[in-house]
């Protein structure tokens, strides 16, 4: 294969990482050393040249080719197996309604949030049970960091550079879970969202920090779901009363009393689309008092519609806790979902 990437020689592996450092090339952490022939290994997994165009960067039309993906997918320490995950991540983060220069540009500190599903989970030891939005397993969390890599190494997303996050959050190292759908009688998230079943898939969301939660006092599903709804509603007056995607993490202890009630994703996304709103006058109660004006009878919404709530089911199997995943700024930027090996923008062939 032919790399259009310039190539270092180093005496060890110190040298390795001190290069890495010096240039500004890593998130900090050290870096498996990314050799011609852990490359070739990932673009031949996916049987892709060094040059296939990946897509182009929207707004200041960067093109992102299989080899600089493979090169920080690498680096993030992602064996083959892992790189159709990046690649599929990569080419939702460039469709247009992703806004991915302005999410990974703002002040607001968002990181990009990447939920796994379909039998590629199983093949590469994906986790969504036991620390799901953490350190799971091997898969999750070299794939969530190959992200930030690439961000940073492609698109110049360093800090105070293009990336002006005010703070950040820990996913900006690594943010990526893998829904349990073994353990779960729902539709999983991207059959939900169109993807054919069976399809491994991915979806990328601009997302903050996961906002924990806990109700193990009831297992009426009504009540359950008012603490989900009552944690978007304190990020919209805390945070953005942007409507947009939000997501929610709902672990096996509670998964199971909504499932035993017979509710479904879709009856999940109804209720708390009606409960995940609030006034403008609440904002006076928080210290935003001076942006009420004489709109405080007016009502906002969490979310335009019920489909832009992501259920997913993750997480170990006890306790009655869950997760509110908040938007970086409600419907400037939309959760993108693309099956994994399916070509985007492609022409049918010529006749």
């Amino acid at each position: 294969m032919q790399f259009a990437s310039r190539s270092y020689s180093a005496d060890s592996i110190s040298a390795v990482q001190e290069l890495y450092h010096s240039n500004g090339w890593t998130d900090g952490l050290p870096i498996v050393p990314p050799t011609r022939e852990a490359v070739q290994e990932c673009l031949e997994w996916v049987m892709m040249p060094p040059d296939q165009l990946i897509g182009i960067e929207p707004v200041r039309g960067l093109a992102i080719t299989a080899e600089k993906l493979a090169i920080n997918a690498v680096m993030a320490g992602c064996l083959p197996m892992h790189f159709p995950v990046v690649v599929t991540a990569w080419t939702a983060m460039m469709q247009d309604e992703f806004l991915m220069h302005g999410a990974t540009a703002s002040t607001g500190g968002c990181a990009v949030l990447v939920i796994l599903n379909g039998p590629i989970r199983l093949e590469i030891g994906a986790s969504g049970t036991f620390n799901a939005l953490a350190n799971s397993d091997r898969a999750t969390a070299v794939i969530g960091r190959a992200i930030r890599l690439c961000l940073i190494n492609l698109l110049d997303d360093r800090p105070g550079v293009i990336d002006r996050s005010t703070l950040g959050h820990p996913g900006k190292f690594s943010y990526c879970v893998a829904e349990d759908e073994e353990d779960m009688t729902w539709l999983p998230l991207a059959e939900h969202r169109g993807v054919p079943k069976g399809a491994s898939s991915v979806t990328v969301m601009s997302a903050g920090a996961p906002r924990q939660l806990m109700n193990e006092w009831t297992t009426k599903p009504e009540e359950i779901l008012e603490t989900f709804a009552a944690e978007m509603r304190a990020n919209m007056r805390h945070y953005s009363i942007h409507p947009g995607n939000y997501a929610i993490v709902i672990p096996k202890q509670l998964r199971e009393h909504l499932q035993a009630g017979g509710w479904t994703k879709a009856d999940i996304a109804t209720f708390i689309h009606e409960r995940a709103r609030i006034h403008r006058r609440e904002w006076a109660e928080v210290g935003k008092g001076a942006v009420v004006r004489d709109r405080g009878d007016s009502v906002y919404t969490a979310m335009d519609s019920p489909d832009q709530l992501l259920v997913v089911a993750a997480g170990g199997p006890a306790g009655g806790f869950g997760a509110v995943i908040p938007p970086w700024l409600g419907n400037k930027s939309y959760a993108v979902t693309l099956p994994i090996g399916v070509c985007v923008d492609c022409e049918p062939p010529k006749k």
